[in-house]
């Protein structure tokens, strides 16, 4: 069944408002403040989800692959609590790809891959075919043998929605995930392959003229919306003959402008019916393939804006605007269809939820309604239903202060690791080659990013992210260059300082430990030290240490003192000051480390190889360690050639205290590299028993693709143990 929108049909209620609603709903708005739903972290979540697309595009655009990232979903648009803990949605779209309209030849574009949309009389809405069309010439492929692509018996080749779902399985292995049209490999993150269409088919055009009778979106928003387009993902309509091979057309960034253009009661009124969504209605078991979706919540607020004047959405009635989308909620339960706001004719109720879950869904909307929505007392997410009952003015100040500081420190710590790990993927890649490619492959990408950096056209969110990447790249460039040099005793080239100098603000550390490490293997221990010196005045427990090698830590727990420090700064003061990057070096730069971290760049024993997960494959050749436990190696060293016995002990304590204390080793990511210095430091001690003991602590933490198991072996044949 497929549902024809019509607005004006939709059931408008009318229902009485108690008077304690009034008061309730200034208590609620303060509750939802008070667990991050405000104007200052709804900002900052989208602001830190731009430079996480930002990011993945210029990343891509380095790897000469031109795709684009779009994050959707509540996190993106700021319409979440702590409590609510939703994944994460990403949509790729592949820049090569052109798509054409049905029948407009004029959109083919010679050198890309076009796929012309297609139609049959029995195509679903929002359904679309995608034939295969040259891109030499504009005439349609008629002959491939080519898995993922099917020729139907009139001749013409489509491309299969099921290629997108190998790939991926490739891509994820064991854990793949498979959900509508999005692949992942765990729950936490959905990932959808899509093309995007500039041209609006009639389906979402009719949307616009229909839109000019109600009360919402603005013109301003609608005028936008033109510009927007859609995208065209791998979700055939469910039963269809031709399902393996039709693509569903949707308004993602439609979307997410209207989502853009809510105000705070609006998007508390959606956070609290993902909350009543989430909690309340797990109790009414659902068919095994029934689903009731937050974005049927998200429609339902949509027909209610639309038919509702401005005046309603105002703090003081928030429990009336909820109401109301309960109502519209319920409207489309008891009529059996729930249209899609934007596309025409479609049913989100349709293969989502049968009639006898309907019912009974509509049965425990109108059971809240007519109980006077006391089940927002009984919410336990962000336990807003006990604060909506005991929360004092005082308490709610504090707990607001502490709640949105530490939504914004784990934004800044997720967003900074999501950093690293394209610096790493981006490094990874380079080290792929030999070494002199690998200078010539830094170049380039520096070349690259100043040149998009100079685009009058370019971002204030490219600007930031192009400025990161260039320092790391500086950093590696620099010490690649320091390493050829101090292993074939050439003087430094008169610009390597100036490298050095341009890539010292990385973050509070990374970057600075790499120049003491070259100045400490090149003999300059002053200097080292004077490094050093300033690198530990900053390195407080203020700073939060940060690793992109996607190992989880044991503890994720952020200090208060950063959180507090990241809801009160921008993203470069919070870089600069307040977080600490693990220390990398490629084997390419392996002059420049100590010789004792040359064996993590060659950890693997036997088939160990085998046994490394694919994000480790990344960086297990290389010796990464945590700042903390490397900068106190370094001064150990340091004050060891330099002869200052006191400091040299000193280093070594605060080694120690940091390689056996389970708190701290908790809150870093490198523990068996962090007890192989520890170790090391021990041998140096002349404990040799004390730097076995480290050692074997070592291998308990990873047991494969760890240096310990060299250097146990190395000490167990000088104790005589066989």
């Amino acid at each position: 069944m497929y549902y024809d929108l019509n607005i004006s049909r939709i059931f408008q209620p009318m229902f009485r408002v108690p008077a304690f609603f009034l008061q309730l709903s200034e208590l609620l708005y303060h509750v939802l403040e008070c667990v991050g739903v405000n104007a200052w972290v709804v900002e900052r979540r989208r602001h830190t989800f731009r430079h996480r697309e930002t990011m993945n595009d210029l990343h891509y655009h380095l790897d000469g692959d031109y795709t684009t990232t779009f994050n959707f979903g509540s996190q993106s648009e700021g319409t979440t609590t702590p409590g609510l803990q939703p994944d994460t949605d990403i949509l790729f779209t592949d820049n090569e790809v052109n798509i054409m309209y049905c029948n407009t030849w004029a959109d083919w574009q010679q050198g890309m891959c076009n796929y012309l949309m297609v139609r049959d009389e029995d195509t679903p809405p929002q359904h679309y075919m995608l034939q295969w069309i040259r891109s030499d010439v504009p005439r349609p492929v008629t002959y491939t043998d080519d898995p993922d692509y099917v020729t139907d018996f009139q001749g013409r080749v489509f491309y299969s929605n099921m290629a997108v779902v190998r790939r991926w399985a490739t891509i994820c292995g064991n854990e793949h995930l498979r959900r509508g049209p999005s692949n992942s490999p765990d729950e936490h993150w959905d990932f959808v392959q899509a093309f995007h269409c500039k041209t609006l088919p009639p389906e979402i055009m009719v949307w616009f003229t229909k839109m000019q009778h109600g009360y919402w979106p603005s013109r301003e928003t609608l005028q936008a919306a033109h510009t927007c387009g859609c995208f065209l993902v791998p979700d055939g309509y469910h039963g269809s003959r031709n399902e393996h091979i039709q693509w569903r057309i949707t308004p993602n960034l439609i979307e997410r402008l209207l989502m853009f253009s809510l105000n705070m009661v609006q998007i508390k009124c959606l956070v609290v019916l993902k909350i009543i969504k989430k909690q309340e209605f797990v109790k009414y078991i659902l068919c095994k393939n029934c689903k009731f979706t937050t974005f049927h919540f998200k429609t339902a607020l949509f027909f209610t804006l639309n038919r509702t004047q401005p005046t309603v959405w105002i703090k003081c009635r928030l429990i009336e605007c909820i109401v109301r989308c309960l109502h519209t909620i319920l409207e489309f339960l008891d009529r059996g269809a729930c249209p899609h706001f934007i596309v025409e004719e479609v049913d989100l109720f349709d293969g989502k939820l049968c009639r006898g879950c309907q019912l009974s869904l509509a049965r425990a909307v109108r059971e809240m309604i007519q109980d006077d929505m006391h089940v927002l007392f009984h919410l336990q997410s962000d336990n807003l239903g006990q604060q909506l009952m005991t929360l004092p003015h005082e308490v709610g100040v504090y707990h607001s202060i502490e709640v949105n500081a530490g939504i914004c420190g784990k934004l800044a710590k997720d967003m900074f690791e999501m950093y690293l790990k394209k610096v790493r993927k981006v490094l990874k890649e380079l080290g792929n080659n030999e070494a002199a490619d690998m200078y010539t492959g830094l170049n380039n990408d520096i070349k690259i990013l100043e040149s998009i950096a100079a685009n009058a056209s370019t971002s204030q969110y490219h600007t930031h992210v192009i400025k990161f990447i260039l320092k790391h790249l500086m950093s590696v460039k620099a010490s690649v260059i320091s390493s050829s040099c101090i292993q074939t005793g050439q003087s430094f080239p008169r610009d390597i300082w100036m490298l050095y100098g341009e890539s010292l603000n990385t973050d509070v550390a990374s970057s600075k430990l790499k120049l003491a490490s070259m100045h400490c293997c090149r003999g300059e221990l002053l200097r080292a030290a004077s490094v050093l010196n300033e690198v530990d005045f900053d390195l407080d427990d203020s700073v939060q240490p940060v690793c992109g090698c996607s190992i989880i830590p044991f503890d994720d727990n952020l200090s208060k003192a950063f959180c507090d420090y990241a809801i009160h700064n921008d993203t470069h003061e919070q870089l600069t000051n307040k977080i600490a990057f693990c220390v990398r070096f490629l084997r390419e730069e392996k002059f420049c480390v100590p010789q004792f971290l040359w064996y993590e760049m060659y950890r693997a024993v036997g088939d160990d190889v085998d046994h490394r997960h694919s994000s480790e494959r990344d960086w297990m050749d290389w010796a990464v360690v945590d700042a903390p436990p490397f900068l106190l190696y370094l001064q150990y060293l340091t004050y060891r050639g330099l002869g200052v016995r006191h400091r040299q002990l000193e280093a070594f304590y605060r080694l120690e205290y940091i390689a056996t204390s389970e708190d701290k080793m908790n809150q870093l990511y490198h523990g068996e590299t962090n007890l192989n210095l520890y170790g090391h430091c021990c041998e140096l001690e002349g404990d040799v028993q004390e730097a076995l003991d480290a050692y074997n602590c070592s291998l308990r933490v990873r047991p494969r693709n760890n240096a310990a198991n060299c250097h146990r072996r190395r000490l167990e044949g000088m104790l005589g143990i066989y």
